[in-house]
């Protein structure tokens, strides 16, 4: 059994969904990134960037167990140990692997800085605002041309890169996005939604997550000098 270190959050959506899907057997560790568990010495250990999710698979290559951490990584490797959601074909992995890296190089830390200077930042910059709402409207544009040559990211199959990019473009309306502009992505996103294991998975933790505005501890602990301490 996987244990994994998660909170809910986009990047822990992503691999509760791929092991629903699998059916692979894991327990959830819970890391209240709020209340600094990502920094903890033995976190550490397993994710030297203090960045969940993390997991360690008991059974990993050659029976030996595996630490992993970033959440790109450990869709690959799932989809490696199961035999699922990674095409063999060479042409077909690579692209999945394309657009696996679309999501970890633009559309997460893209949308994470609307998030942010939307949300959290305790001053609204017009000028940061304007530039992550803009390049959010712009990878909404790309996915959505995407999505209207393919039913899913990469072709006729769901892959490991759908499940990366769909817990990121939940929140429309949270980005300054408006969803009906996007046609082919509002079809993939309600053909992905009504799957019964990304249903599963999105409840993962669900209950521990935080309603309302951001308690100074919380945000001190993420966007403060905590966060920028050396370890």
């Amino acid at each position: 059994m996987i244990d994994l270190y998660t909170w809910p959050t986009p990047n822990g959506h992503k691999i509760h969904i791929m092991l629903e899907e699998t059916g692979t057997p894991y327990k959830v560790i819970p890391i209240d990134i709020g209340a600094g568990d990502q920094f903890d010495p033995e976190f550490l250990k397993i994710s030297p960037n203090n960045k969940m999710p993390a997991m360690v698979d008991p059974d990993g290559p050659g029976g030996k167990p595996l630490a992993l951490s970033e959440s790109g990584a450990m869709l690959i490797y799932l989809a490696d140990k199961t035999g699922r959601f990674l095409p063999e074909e060479p042409h077909a992995r690579y692209a999945t692997l394309q657009w696996l890296m679309f999501q970890m190089g633009h559309i997460g830390p893209m949308l994470g800085q609307v998030h942010h200077f939307r949300n959290y930042a305790p001053e609204k910059l017009d000028y940061a605002i304007d530039r992550y709402v803009n390049e959010a409207k712009r990878l909404y544009g790309v996915l959505d041309t995407r999505l209207g040559e393919s039913p899913y990211v990469v072709g006729a199959d769901y892959t490991i890169a759908d499940m990366a990019i769909f817990p990121w473009v939940r929140r429309p309306d949270n980005q300054g996005v408006e969803a009906d502009d996007y046609p082919n992505y509002r079809r993939w996103f309600d053909q992905i939604a009504a799957r019964p294991a990304v249903a599963r998975g999105l409840e993962v933790l669900a209950d521990r997550r935080r309603e309302g505005p951001m308690t100074e501890q919380a945000r001190e602990i993420m966007f403060g000098a905590t966060q920028y301490q050396r370890r």
